[in-house]
């Protein structure tokens, strides 16, 4: 345990002495500004879910709620550079890497159906004292970046968090589920009435967050639905 926490002041005390190396490997320069570096962009696991209507997320997530599309840019493997990729956006103040990746996918993503309809994009919240503990909510620039490459406009605070969850590391889908029933509100659903909207977060599991914030979504009359992560856990 001493060791992990030594580790992990060390790669936080070399982020903060060189934030332009690769946020994923830690070694290398991205160029211009890129979030990876050239190797890591080449061998970070992705998923290419975004180039079939049908992919592990969509079935995952099959008769929990409507859902238009869903995607997911990498897959996360434990000890490899894309969990030190989340670790850094999450806990190490690498923001604009997450802004960065979604700026990238989003263009990707702007020259495929359904995403081109995209009305308006909207990330999963952070409790107001988890984020103001963290200083930025991760998922938030995600969505910043997947709107800037989708050239469409985003509502960070359209959704809000109605009650502190506990978090869902080493939960299992049923206790994930019961821990973020009823979590979200939408604030202002007047202003979703109509649009296909976009889900951001950072990471799936079992997909209770994204079902938490959907359920209240969709309750806003003719709103559908499409979601984007940037890593998807494999079963």
């Amino acid at each position: 345990m001493l060791i992990a926490g030594l580790s992990q002041l060390g790669e936080a005390f070399l982020d903060l002495l060189y934030p332009r190396l690769c946020a994923a490997c830690g070694i290398h320069h991205p160029i211009r500004d890129a979030a990876l570096c050239v190797s890591c962009q080449l061998e970070l696991p992705r998923t290419d879910y975004h180039l079939f209507e049908e992919n592990p997320i969509t079935r995952r997530l099959m008769g929990r709620f409507p859902l238009q599309s869903a995607t997911s840019m990498f897959y996360f493997v434990k000890d490899t550079p894309i969990q030190h990729l989340l670790h850094r956006i999450k806990y190490l103040g690498r923001k604009e890497a997450a802004w960065s990746l979604g700026r990238q996918y989003g263009r990707e993503l702007r020259e495929l159906e359904p995403y081109a309809k995209i009305d308006l994009v909207i990330p999963v919240p952070l409790h107001p004292s988890r984020e103001h503990q963290r200083g930025y909510n991760q998922s938030a620039w995600l969505a910043r970046g997947l709107a800037e490459g989708l050239d469409r406009p985003v509502r960070e605070r359209a959704l809000s968090r109605a009650r502190k969850t506990e978090t869902q590391t080493h939960k299992s889908r049923q206790e994930r589920l019961f821990n973020t029933e009823g979590a979200f509100l939408v604030r202002e659903p007047r202003r979703i009435i109509g649009k296909h909207v976009l889900l951001v977060d950072d990471v799936m599991t079992t997909g209770a967050t994204l079902e938490a914030c959907a359920l209240p979504l969709l309750q806003a009359e003719g709103v559908q639905l499409s979601i984007v992560t940037l890593a998807i856990a494999q079963d």
